[in-house]
């Protein structure tokens, strides 16, 4: 078959729909699933996307030929369909879906038996490599059947369950955005055993995203929650991307809350129901995460950026939970899977024991200015990447994921892009003027 490779990223296959990504595809896919991973017992998911569901019946087709069973669990979020896999025992998931990109692209994620992770390559290469080759092999048995299986009720229990005390949850105000994507579906079965009153913000589903981009992490994508939490007077605003497996919170005043800042919150939350606990965070997260949990008695990792690294450190190392500065929030008791919707529920039972508002919560943790991640194409990356060592010699240097540097007041990570010619900035100062200045140097040295 021939096709455009390029929608094999590391983690998932991406592209526009009905060009880069067909139905024939996805039935090409189904096949070489099945004979790539040998999962015959193969749970699907779908967002909201217009393609989702006939991308689903090729999907099915092809894979129910090679002899393997489907149990569709239909729209849900991609934390809900790692749950099924790992809570119904599934030895392969597929949840279709192109997460925050726009209305005119559509992918698959994969996972095997307890949710693991399937990427380039543990699997994903392979299932390419088939496809590009036509080399599918015999069917594993005969012709498999699809049945239909709602699992929302239990998810939203299996959420729930992360939550020590539910009567102890605050009466919370909170601006929810579903951004037109699958949050819109996984709250209520959630909230309704809550008794927090939730401000709705574009729950209903719909693929082409005709309020705005369902991608929180970037700012402009956040300005109508911070509206709606200063107009109905909210104890904090939420808001999930198109397939909701991402979380972002802004305060009672409307201020944004970085996913590293969130990661300390539910490290810590972790560590007062587990002491002593292993909490993961990738290396660009702030200093002031590890500090955190070291300050509430657990042991700070730190990880490489990617879930796949994330997942099987976790694993490796008996870790309770990881977190990620891009709203990607790990858990053990959720099969090393990631959730926004557990990460929220840890947050709103840490702030129900805490006195003071959300931001009053946060201010001791996050008093650091941080740069964001800023990119630059660069012609060659690993002179580059030797040209800030020797440039930055006087500094602490590590190279677990692209450069570290670090000084007392300031750091800053430069790290390849896996995809593309790029490396990608992230700096941190003790203040906004040690920040912008590093940042600053560092970019026009980047950038000759």
């Amino acid at each position: 078959m021939q096709f455009d490779s390029s929608i094999f990223k590391s983690y998932d296959v991406r592209g526009i729909y009905g060009t880069q990504l067909t139905d024939e595809m996805a039935y090409g896919i189904g096949r070489a699933f099945v004979a790539e991973i040998g999962a015959m017992n193969i749970c699907v998911g779908r967002d909201m996307r217009p393609s989702g569901e006939t991308l689903f019946e090729a999907f099915a087709r092809g894979a129910t030929e090679m002899g393997a069973s489907i149990t569709s669990i239909g729209k849900v979020s991609t934390d809900a369909l790692y749950f099924a896999v790992g809570k119904f025992g599934y030895d392969g998931g597929v949840m279709i879906t192109a997460s925050h990109n726009p209305a005119a692209y559509n992918g698959m994620k994969f996972c095997g038996p307890q949710a693991q992770a399937i990427s380039l390559d543990t699997g994903l290469g392979g299932i390419r490599d088939r496809m590009l080759n036509d080399a599918y092999g015999e069917a594993k048995g005969p012709e498999g059947t699809v049945q239909v299986r709602n699992i929302l009720d239990d998810f939203g229990k299996h959420c729930l369950s992360f939550i020590a005390d539910r009567a102890a949850i605050k009466p919370f105000k909170i601006a929810i955005d579903a951004g037109n994507g699958m949050a819109g579906a996984t709250v209520p079965h959630v909230f309704k055993f809550l008794p927090c009153e939730v401000v709705p913000l574009y729950f209903e589903l719909d693929g082409t995203f005709p309020n705005h981009p369902a991608s929180p992490i970037e700012p402009e994508n956040m300005v109508d929650l911070q509206k709606a939490v200063r107009e109905h007077g909210c104890d904090l605003g939420v808001a999930f991307d198109g397939d909701a497996d991402r979380m972002f919170i802004v305060t009672e005043k409307s201020e944004l809350v970085s996913g590293d800042m969130v990661t300390a919150l539910v490290g810590i939350n972790t560590i007062k129901h587990e002491p002593g606990a292993k909490i993961l965070y990738n290396l660009i997260c702030s200093r002031s995460v590890p500090e955190a949990i070291e300050r509430a008695g657990g042991i700070p990792v730190r990880s490489n950026v990617g879930h796949s690294f994330i997942k099987k450190t976790m694993r490796d190392e008996d870790i309770q939970f990881g977190g990620e500065h891009s709203g990607h929030f790990y858990f053990k008791r959720n099969w090393f899977a990631d959730s926004g919707m557990i990460a929220l529920m840890q947050c709103l039972d840490l702030f129900s024991h805490e006195s003071g508002t959300v931001s009053e919560i946060i201010a001791p943790i996050d008093h650091r200015s941080r740069s964001g991640e800023i990119n630059s194409t660069v012609a060659d990356i690993p002179a580059k990447l030797l040209a800030l060592q020797e440039h930055y010699a006087d500094g602490k240097i590590d190279t677990l994921d692209g450069v570290t540097v670090q000084y007392s007041n300031w750091w800053m990570n430069v790290r390849p892009s896996n995809t593309e010619p790029l490396l990608r900035l992230n700096v941190e100062g003790d203040t906004a003027d040690l920040m912008e200045r590093h940042r600053d140097e560092a970019l026009a040295f980047i950038r000759t």
